[in-house]
């Protein structure tokens, strides 16, 4: 802020709006509910800062300065910029809309959250836009807090303590491979499992331990991981086209008809899908439709 408007009382510029409106003190005063002494004392206030007498004496009320006239309209669009910023927020008109939304959602988020509810958001809110951006967990909290992004989709286990969440679902683990794969049998034995050619997902790249490794180790035993790669989908075009197996949530494979799933020989820990959002779009009408939009079409 500059420091001339440092100096300026903000109420004199509504006194000198209905001032420039109404040329006369009088009424200005009753538009204002204020006495007529009072808006006398702040137009001598305005005269000061301006430097210019800003309405002078007229047979028919007070006539505006050439200076005044110059303010009119700036003045009068500048407090209905305020006005409109400091109004409470009202309800949200989705067919009305142009809100461009960001989202932060790795691939699989993209398939089982995002894809679901996307057919109903453009029918819905014709005019808004979703941009759909990776994030990783370190980033998500920041990227939130700053404004780069408003949602993000995550499971519990990587999510930020910070900021407001709620869960969409809860998903669990399965056996896929391709359909007709000679060893992908419905009664799989946990000594059969750990011979079967393993890829795996690793969203940090190149890993090849999961979960799965971890509840094995616990049994002294061990599986076979061939392939490492960073997204789900990249995994399922693997998984139809090869004798490779793999470890993936239900949600994303129960509908690829290229793929069996089988129950797991052991139990393995699923997993909370979330949904997150920081408190800056909190209470802001278009975010809390969207998010009970996502929620409604899982």
């Amino acid at each position: 802020m500059s420091n001339s408007l440092r100096r300026l009382d903000l109420n004199l510029l509504i006194t000198l709006d209905a001032l420039l409106t109404e040329h006369n003190v009088t009424r200005a005063a009753e538009r204002l509910h204020l006495s007529q002494p009072t808006v006398s004392v702040q137009l001598s206030r305005l005269r000061d800062y301006f430097g210019d007498p800003l309405l002078l004496p007229g047979a028919r009320g007070m006539r505006p300065t050439a200076r005044a006239d110059e303010l009119r309209e700036p003045l009068r669009q500048a407090l209905s910029f305020l006005e409109q910023a400091v109004a409470p927020q009202g309800d949200f008109f989705p067919q009305q809309s142009s809100q461009t939304w960001r989202i932060s959602a790795f691939d699989y988020g993209e398939y089982t959250i995002l894809l679901p509810m996307l057919e109903s958001l453009r029918t819905q809110a014709p005019a808004t836009r979703l941009s759909v951006v990776q994030s990783s967990p370190s980033q998500v909290l920041r990227k939130a807090e700053q404004g780069d992004i408003d949602l993000a989709l995550m499971s519990a286990a990587e999510a930020p303590l910070d900021l407001h969440r709620r869960t969409l679902f809860t998903e669990h683990y399965v056996l896929a491979g391709r359909v007709g794969h000679p060893h992908l049998k419905p009664g799989l034995t946990l000594e059969q499992f750990c011979q079967l050619d393993h890829a795996m997902v690793s969203p940090d790249g190149g890993g090849f331990r999961g979960i799965t490794d971890t509840f094995l180790m616990e049994q002294g035993i061990t599986r076979k991981v061939s392939l490492s790669v960073p997204h789900f989908l990249f995994l399922c075009a693997v998984l139809a086209n090869t004798d490779m197996v793999a470890m993936v949530p239900w949600r994303l494979v129960r509908e690829n008809i290229a793929l069996q799933v089988i129950p797991l020989p052991f139990e393995v820990p699923g997993f909370e899908m979330l949904m997150l959002w920081p408190e800056r779009v909190h209470r802001d009408p278009a975010h809390k439709w969207l998010r009970e939009h996502i929620a409604n079409q899982i």
